[in-house]
């Protein structure tokens, strides 16, 4: 026990003193574990940092407050919540035929006796801007008071202290162009101005627009002055801050419940009750609840495959350091030896330049990770629009992964180690490698192994739902490429007869020294993987998201419509649009009235009618068409026949848009047409011969036409409709041209002309305008846009189509920037490794006089070589674990799909849509920017003027 232990104590003092000798070598090594500890310890901090604890979620929401009291608008019976206090419900069971409860609940007589409370009451208005008028939710809260402490984080000046004082979100400020100083003017109270004190900013939205006065001095002044001129007021929402001491219990809260509020409790929270504890869990329907949601098991099954690749992908880059490192010093380890050493003891040596190196990567790529995840917090908050809980250190989770670099320093060392031992002492010395000839199983492995983890990767993406299956069958499918290395090294060499002269000997000598190449191209090979694996199921889901996302408007299009006073307003907006806006194409649009001009498609006032379009009864689906008594009939259909009821024409619902007219039906012309971005020479013929353009062939009858039926009695159709009947009133027909092929018309159903709706007598009265753009409109020019509009007094429905805006998710944006990182790292580390091994060859080129410029040039080609090849295999590698986790997705989807066919919903909902999109993008970058900036890299550190040296020393 004792000679093992002075072995090994002079083991580790040799490796310690010659990895300090060889500095310019320890440090690749060392970078080459150091990077990927770096890259893993970065996103564990930055993941940890950006989830709230209990206590942080509190503190955003009630600040040092206990409990914050809600009232529920049920009128004060008693109910039902969850811990949270976010999903409540009466606690008795609402029956068939019952309405559910409504009224409001006085607060104050709900707070317990001897608390404290703080009023927090919330709103929203529109201000006057530097650019126009720019709307902004109103918080009235005291945030100088103790209880508020969190809530609201201060940036500049102050909080406001009393009437006439406010403070502003600084995205507010930023989009309205005001500042601390400015004074503020609310729309409706012109009056009035409001000085602006101060700047903060809300911890779980930075991008939210916000002003804060003390109770009672904004709110309630501007509803009433809004009031006052007609216009809809900014409503009211009340909340009590409630500080009780002992804090305020569940008891406390199921009490509160008892009387109609709902309660959000700090103690609640931090330590929520059992499950059987919580009445609203015990109803119907709630036993089964799981929070769990798709994209939350999505996100877990990726997490868990990538973090599974990562630590493969340290085990990888660890290995050809070491081999690398063992064969520069086997003149060092011949000479120990040469003076009576064993070969346990050179094994001994290697193995604790392992631990040496191993420990002091940990450290290194430990520290690193935390001062990189420090530095790039505050563009990380800002990208995701909430600052991060804390600088979270998880002491134990660090110690893991700087364990994982110890363990991974020693079992990279473990080949090298036995390697080195088995060389002869004269070997050694003279610094001989000999010929080996490669190794005829080895490719074998690796074929059944990259066979066998896609194989295993596939059941576990069509068969199972457990990521760990299809993480196992990517890593193994990964270690036989690995294995395959040096065979696909040999293929990619017979490719050198086609390259100039330069390249083709870096390529020669890459074949000739594969057991120098592989572990290079392996290392760069399981960097790009991971990377590989990050972009593709990042831009698959993306992919997913954006074909899911329904567009009002093609992208940068605007709508403008109103329905108050008949439309009289209509022409000022119309201008006002077309002077603020960027516009190119104008397309006046009107609607249908039946009765006075100032009734909309839903009004129920004395005189006012409706319209309805007529399906002919042939076109009308099975499975909603009513029964004589008004029922649903759809109970009536087996499962076979609902699941083919759910692929009929018929069934199918058509996407909605930003249009406000019933049955989306539009009065225009053929600019339309254009704004919608349909090019159909028919449909705009058809509409010129006063024809209706339908884009819906469930509205054309069998003669081509489409029926209006004008209701002037809505109760009696309503009575009809509750029998099954038809609804009263005069039908009007039209000739109709439908429109070919399947054009996306944004929840617009038909395009009635002008001319046909005069002709058979149908009033229509202006809606306002739809228009082209010819760029995306700014946030000055929409603010100019709402003060034009706001001095007409009308209140108008604007929507401008800014197209599919990506969510942004932590977990995935931290593993796309550090796998990057790790993969231009590793790329550049381990083609300094191999060019370090070859430095050899480069003094032979010094010594029979080859120029710098051929030393440099050979030298980048050398690296390049190893870095294109390690990017080809590893960009296949990498998307196999994307695509199986894809495929998993897939099929959780279409089994919730196929439920809903089931029940006979499958036509309100389209065939899930989960394509698996390669990132050509990235590849090519990666294909592109690593070989060439390790080439250049290789190039700018080789000397040109080597000095030669004695064989013994190489």
């Amino acid at each position: 026990m004792n000679n093992w232990f002075h072995s090994w104590r002079a083991a580790v003092r040799i490796a310690r003193r010659d990895a300090w000798r060889f500095k310019g070598r320890s440090f690749l090594v060392l970078a080459m574990i150091a990077l990927p500890i770096l890259g893993v310890s970065a996103a564990d901090l930055t993941v940890r940092s950006s989830e709230l604890s209990a206590e942080q979620k509190v503190a955003r929401s009630l600040g040092r407050a206990d409990a914050r009291i809600s009232d529920p608008n049920m009128g004060g019976v008693a109910i039902a919540q969850d811990p949270s206090g976010d999903q409540s419900m009466p606690a008795k069971d609402i029956k068939d035929g019952e309405s559910w409860p409504e009224g409001k609940t006085d607060l104050s007589k709900i707070v317990p006796a001897g608390a404290k409370t703080l009023e927090d009451t919330t709103g929203s208005g529109k201000f006057r801007t530097t650019h126009g008028l720019l709307n902004a939710d109103i918080r009235e809260l005291k945030a100088t008071d103790p209880m508020a402490e969190g809530i609201m984080d201060l940036s500049e000046g102050r909080f406001p202290e009393k009437a006439g004082e406010v403070a502003a979100t600084t995205h507010f400020l930023e989009a309205s162009g005001l500042k601390v100083g400015s004074s503020l003017a609310a729309r409706g109270v012109e009056g009035t101005k409001y000085l602006i004190v101060g700047a903060y900013e809300l911890p779980s939205g930075l991008k939210t627009d916000q002003i804060n006065a003390l109770p009672g001095t904004l709110i309630d002044p501007l509803n009433k002055a809004l009031t006052a001129v007609e216009l809809p007021t900014s409503g009211k929402n009340i909340t009590q801050l409630v500080t009780v001491t002992g804090g305020f219990t569940w008891n406390m809260v199921k009490e509160a419940n008892a009387r109609g509020v709902t309660v959000a409790s700090r103690m609640v929270a931090i330590d929520p009750p059992a499950r059987s504890e919580v009445p609203l869990y015990q109803k119907e329907g709630w036993g089964d609840y799981q929070e769990s949601t798709a994209a939350k098991a999505a996100m877990l099954a990726a997490v868990g495959t990538i973090v599974g690749l990562a630590v493969l992908e340290i085990c990888l880059l660890a290995g050809p350091a070491f081999a690398v490192g063992a064969r520069r010093s086997r003149r060092q380890l011949g000479l120990v030896g040469a003076n009576g050493g064993e070969r346990r003891h050179i094994r001994a040596i290697v193995l604790a330049g392992g631990l040496v190196i191993g420990l002091a990567a940990a450290v290194v790529g430990t520290v690193l990770g935390m001062l990189l995840t420090f530095a790039l917090q505050p563009l990380l908050e800002d990208y995701m629009g909430k600052r991060f809980g804390s600088f979270d250190i998880r002491p134990l989770e660090l110690l893991a992964i700087g364990a994982l670099a110890v363990f991974t320093g020693l079992m990279a060392a473990i080949v090298p180690a036995i390697t080195s031992s088995r060389q002869t002492v004269l070997a050694s010395l003279t610094g001989r490698r000999g010929v080996r000839r490669s190794s005829r199983v080895l490719p074998v492995i690796g074929l059944i192994a990259v066979a066998l983890g896609a194989a295993i990767a596939l059941y576990g993406s069509t068969m199972s739902s457990s990521s760990l299956i299809v993480a196992g069958g990517s890593a193994l499918a990964e270690l036989g490429v690995v294995a395959l290395t040096p065979a696909l090294v040999g293929l990619f060499g017979r490719a050198g007869r086609i390259l100039p002269l330069s390249p083709r000997l870096a390529l020669r000598d890459a074949v000739r020294n594969r057991g120098r190449t592989a572990p290079a191209v392996a290392a760069v090979l399981a960097a790009v993987a991971g990377t590989v694996a990050v972009a593709t199921y990042t831009a698959s889901t993306e992919a997913q998201s954006k074909a899911e996302y329904q567009a009002g408007l093609p992208y940068g299009a605007v709508s403008m419509t109103t329905t108050e006073a008949g439309g009289r307003d209509v022409p000022q907006m119309r201008d006002a649009v077309q002077k603020d806006l960027p516009v190119d194409v104008r397309a006046d649009v009107d609607r249908i009235v039946v009765g006075k001009a100032s009734c909309d498609s839903y009004s129920d006032e004395p005189g006012c009618g409706r319209y309805e379009v007529v399906v002919p009864k042939v076109n009308v689906c099975p499975l909603w068409a009513p029964s004589a008594d008004g029922q649903d009939t759809s109970s009536k259909f087996s499962v076979e026949e609902r699941r083919k009821l759910g692929k009929d024409w018929r069934c199918l619902q058509n996407p909605g848009g930003s249009i406000e007219t019933q049955d989306g039906v539009l009065v225009g012309d053929a600019k339309l047409l254009k704004v919608l971005g349909i090019n159909d020479a028919a449909s705009v013929q058809a509409l010129s011969q006063g024809q209706i353009v339908s884009f819906d062939k469930r509205n054309l009858t069998p003669q081509k036409k489409i029926d209006i039926r004008l209701i002037t009695d809505p109760k009696a159709a309503d009575n009809a409709a509750s029998k099954g009947k038809d609804a009263p009133g005069a039908i009007k027909s039209f000739s109709a041209h439908q429109a070919s092929g399947s054009p996306k018309t944004y929840g617009i159903t038909m395009i009635v002309p002008p001319s046909a709706a005069k002709a058979v007598g149908i009033a229509t009265v202006p809606l306002g305008a739809y228009y082209t753009t010819d760029q995306m409109p700014s946030s000055a020019q929409k603010q100019r846009l709402d003060s034009d509009i706001d001095k007409l007094g009308t209140e108008v429905s604007l929507h401008i189509e800014k197209g599919y805006t990506p969510e942004n998710s932590i977990v995935l944006l931290a593993l796309t920037v550090f796998a990057g990182l790790i993969t231009i790292g590793a790329a550049g580390i381990a083609t300094g490794l191999a060019q370090a091994d070859a430095e050899a060859d480069l003094k032979t080129l010094a010594a029979v006089g080859a120029a710098p410029r051929v030393r440099r040039t050979l030298s980048g080609f050398q690296c390049g070589v190893v870095a294109v090849m390690g990017v080809v295999l590893g960009s296949a590698a990498g998307v196999l674990p994307a695509i199986g986790l894809r495929f998993t997705e897939k099929r959780q989807q279409l089994d919730w799909y196929h439920q809903a066919m089931d029940q006979g919903y499958g036509s309100m909902n389209p065939l899930p849509y989960v394509p698996v999109v390669v990132p050509w993008a990235t590849l090519a970058a990666l294909l592109i920017a690593v070989p060439l900036g390790a080439a250049l890299l290789a190039a700018l550190v080789t000397r040109s003027h080597g000095a030669l040296s004695r064989r013994a020393a190489v």
